[in-house]
């Protein structure tokens, strides 16, 4: 039986950000989890430190709670795992759910996107038949040291979601562990191109005549 290979790291967020494309919104929304030790818990999933991370504190599931004043536009998770830090403690699978509230989750069908910068952002312009491959209702990761990137585009429409609520839900940890690590976890929205600034190109014989200041 082949061993299943392990989930590669995808590009640093920030890294993402200043392509323009996305903008992180995690600090507009309210977090809650089902669990934690005291000094492991929200501030530490959200301060920008590799180095600190959420411990949860009690049974599974263990449960991110994200909460938005109104419903939102969503593109992509990601999350930082080190399964070499974290050992036992690291996810091994996950679940996403979208909502209005905790009353009407509904658990989605996620991509684990291919990892290369250049298709993140472009439509998923590489290979849409290898992402289409990816859906998946549950995600596995295997010993993850880095970023996963997980997008929440609807498959049929191509658009991003539109939520109230978002649970990110870890169902296992590597080696059967009770509890679980995360570093960190960010939240993305498509930044809308402006139409200010854009012109139409010049193609016509009379417009060409204009082009270029004399």
């Amino acid at each position: 039986m082949a061993t299943p290979s392990k989930t590669p790291p995808g590009a640093d967020p920030k890294q993402l950000e200043r392509t323009g494309t996305v903008r992180e919104i995690g600090s507009q929304a309210v977090w809650s989890l089902s669990s934690c030790k005291p000094g492991f818990g929200v501030d530490q999933l959200r301060d920008d430190n590799l180095e600190t991370y959420w411990q949860s504190d009690g049974s599974q599931p263990h449960l991110v709670n994200i909460q938005f004043r109104r419903r939102t536009t969503v593109k992509m998770l990601c999350i930082y795992a080190d399964y070499k830090s974290d050992e036992s403690y690291t996810p091994s699978k996950i679940s996403v759910r979208v909502g209005n509230n905790f009353h009407n989750l509904q658990e989605i069908r996620v991509t684990a996107l291919p990892h290369r910068d250049e298709c993140l952002f472009e439509s998923y312009s590489y290979s849409q038949l290898l992402v289409s491959l990816f859906f998946l209702q549950q995600l596995e990761m295997v010993e993850p040291s880095g970023w996963i990137h997980i997008s929440l585009v609807n498959q049929r429409t191509n658009e991003p979601i539109s939520t109230f609520m978002i649970q990110i839900a870890v169902l296992a940890n590597h080696q059967n562990g009770r509890d679980t690590h995360m570093r960190q976890i960010k939240v993305y929205t498509p930044v809308e191109e402006s139409s200010i600034g854009k012109f139409p190109r010049c193609t016509t014989v009379d417009f060409m005549m204009y082009r270029t200041i004399r």
